[in-house]
């Protein structure tokens, strides 16, 4: 269901406010939209709280009654609706983490006093102060810098119960990354062309990855593998595929090669890289290199069509709007692949990919999949 901000209707004052001024989950997840794009813009945070209301009776007049204290608590600049059929919820303009835990402490005091066991979870954006997982490191979470609290009933995990709500100090409470609620499920006509896709490519290039293999085993000590960490889905970190162009300590000779970068903003591209490998400028020329990420597609990873993911570095240098590009799942070839690559502004690959999500669909992805090979075999962009 689509909806534009026509539909709304100019919010009453709290006291007025009723039931039926409450949102539907489509207009909630419109508004998120619109505050995470004035989050960008002015770079001010936002919080979202979402409510269970839990305790006896019909689920559906607990709900009622949970949304009625929410009203009563809510701002008037606040947006109150449905999250979803079982949770009520409010957006929170220019409200920290902190801010929003004290709210969702009022109201989950006063919803104990009317007999409900409520539980909430708070989300704020932009979270650019969440911990980045160091490599190896499987014990960080990056979406929650909080210990998990499982609510007693057995409900969903990210949920703080009464009790815990009440309990816990505001430096303790636990917070959530909103872009893990914007991120755009993948859908299944695209995991299946995925599928497909990559394993045919696989069969179709198994000849010519042996054949780079082996010129880079026979021609440069080293492994023939290269393995990066790259921003994924919602950023989270995953290992990318590719046949290893450079020397092999290629990544340490990166910071003293920044300043001479041809590529404007955070990314790093240089036409005459010497790390480069005699193989990897052949490699990288016919993008061969690229290759092994088709295992990174069955995975599920990447998608073959997709923004082209990021270094983690790079990618947490980056604008706050450009991290829309993550709300999808990254992919072997885009827009910017076969539109210029390297001879445009880092700007205009950011607006290319958020286009590219607007409008994504499966003849979308066949037509730029069928101008992949020409730009391949033409060589266009390539460094």
């Amino acid at each position: 269901m689509r909806l534009d901000f026509g539909s709304f209707v100019p919010k009453p004052a709290p006291e007025t406010r009723g039931l039926h001024h409450l949102y539907s989950p489509e207009q909630i997840a419109l508004v998120l939209q619109r505050e995470r794009a004035r989050a960008d813009r002015h770079r001010r945070e936002f919080s979202l709280i979402i409510f269970k209301a839990g305790g006896p009776g019909r689920p559906h007049a607990s709900l009622l009654r949970m949304s009625k204290l929410v009203l009563n608590h809510a701002r008037t600049t606040d947006d109150v609706g449905y999250f979803d059929v079982d949770s009520v919820c409010t957006v929170l303009p220019e409200t920290s983490s902190t801010g929003a835990w004290r709210l969702g402490q009022r109201v989950c005091e006063e919803a104990k006093r009317h007999g409900l066991r409520p539980a909430c979870v708070v989300y704020t954006y932009p979270t650019a102060w969440f911990p980045t997982p160091v490599e190896g490191d499987e014990t960080v979470d990056p979406s929650h810098n909080g210990d998990r609290r499982e609510i007693k009933d057995g409900g969903d995990p990210r949920y703080v119960s009464t009790e815990d709500t009440i309990r816990l100090t505001l430096d303790d409470a636990p917070v959530h990354e909103l872009e893990s609620l914007l991120m755009r499920p993948m859908p299944r006509w695209k995991r299946m062309l995925d599928i497909a896709g990559a394993s045919a490519a696989i069969l179709m290039f198994s000849p010519l990855m042996v054949l780079a293999a082996a010129l880079i085993k026979f021609s440069d000590p080293g492994p023939m593998l290269f393995k990066q960490r790259r921003s994924g889905r919602g950023g989270k970190p995953f290992l990318i595929y590719k046949f290893r162009t450079m020397c092999i300590d290629a990544e340490k000779k990166k910071a003293s090669l920044r300043a001479s970068s041809e590529q404007d903003g955070p990314a790093f591209k240089l036409t005459h890289d010497p790390r480069v490998t005699r193989v990897g400028t052949f490699l990288r020329k016919t993008s061969l290199d690229e290759l092994p990420q088709l295992f990174n597609v069955l995975k599920g990873e990447m998608s073959l069509v997709g923004p082209r993911p990021l270094p983690i570095d790079e990618q947490d240098a980056a604008d706050l709007w450009h991290r829309r590009r993550l709300d999808v799942t990254p992919g072997l070839t885009c827009v910017w692949q076969v539109k210029g690559r390297s001879q445009v502004t880092f700007e205009e690959w950011m607006r290319m990919d958020i286009n590219y999500i607007r409008k994504q669909n499966l003849s979308h992805d066949l037509s730029i999949l069928a101008q992949t090979l020409p730009a391949v075999l033409l060589r266009k962009g390539a460094k």
